[in-house]
């Protein structure tokens, strides 16, 4: 069973838009903080990450001798539905209130053919059960910010808003311990 779980967010991918389903790259051209990345993380971790090629080719760069599970797409990013690939400006001017809603309340509100909040964080806690539950040792989950933050609130306890006032730079580690009394956070956006 697993008992540290080390969430890693892709590397950067320089995108100035809303970012979800798209399948955009990452760009991985910063070695010594892969290798920083590498060197800070447990050596006998087992690594899954979201099947997006973002988190897949980051996962990639940080395998050394872990093993691998299968890309998952349970793991993704939030589907922003219509608003993947607008400026965050052009999203606010086209539905003002319902995208006000889904960042100051976040909830059942989804944006027009996307995902809610309750519904990513169902489908990241289902993986993540699934995951413990499969893998002996640490997991190395390289994923996205939006699916971090819906299982930090989870583990923390932290309301949706809470968890949305963190921030999860590229790059980073945000580390989680599971005890016999639940998961306890060990830190957030830490940068090797």
């Amino acid at each position: 069973m697993v008992r540290r779980l080390c969430w890693v967010r892709h590397g950067p991918t320089h995108q100035v838009t809303m970012t979800g389903w798209r399948d955009v790259p990452a760009d991985l051209s910063d070695r010594q903080a892969l290798a920083r990345l590498d060197a800070y993380l447990p050596r006998t971790a087992t690594v899954v990450s979201s099947d997006l090629r973002r988190a897949v080719a980051t996962a990639d760069a940080i395998m050394a001798e872990r093993v691998r599970l299968p890309h998952d797409p349970a793991l993704r990013e939030f589907d922003f539905g219509l608003w993947d690939g607008m400026q965050f400006d052009d999203v606010s001017a086209r539905d003002p209130d319902l995208s006000r809603t889904f960042w100051e309340q976040p909830g059942d509100t989804a944006p027009p053919g996307g995902e809610s909040w309750n519904a990513v964080a169902a489908r990241v806690s289902s993986a993540i059960d699934r995951l413990i539950g499969q893998v002996e040792g640490d997991l190395i989950a390289v994923s996205h910010f939006g699916a971090i933050l819906t299982h930090l609130s989870r583990a923390g306890g932290l309301a949706p808003e809470k968890a949305l006032s963190h921030r999860i730079d590229t790059l980073s580690v945000t580390e989680l311990h599971l005890g016999d009394d639940g998961w306890r956070i060990a830190a957030i956006n830490h940068l090797p």
